[in-house]
């Protein structure tokens, strides 16, 4: 049974306003029989953050194109995207480059 994990996810470049407006959010996610990955946490934001038009956040099992994501000052993409394993204390940064006319 993996552990509780503590992270910090933040909200910017506009993705904070799906959150209710909040760019910083400290969370716990549940332990659970195998370790958390962000695929799962991107669920688990769905579930418990994302206020209204969800859409705007995720696609299918990811991200929508133009939210960038950072995992401890890295672009995702270094770290695995979907399949990293998150870890305790680790830092998870979305970023809107989508711009409303």
């Amino acid at each position: 049974m993996a552990a509780p994990v503590a992270i910090h996810l933040e909200f910017g470049g506009g993705a904070e306003l799906l959150v209710d407006g909040v760019k910083d959010h400290h969370v716990t996610l549940p332990s659970q029989p195998e370790p958390w990955d962000v695929k799962q946490l991107l669920v688990w934001i769905r579930q418990n953050l994302l206020k209204e038009r969800p859409e705007l956040f995720v696609q299918g099992d990811s991200v929508r194109p133009g939210i960038l994501v950072l995992i401890n000052d890295a672009d995702w993409e270094l770290m695995g995207e979907l399949d990293y394993q998150l870890q305790d204390q680790d830092n998870v940064v979305f970023i809107s480059t989508l711009h409303g006319g």
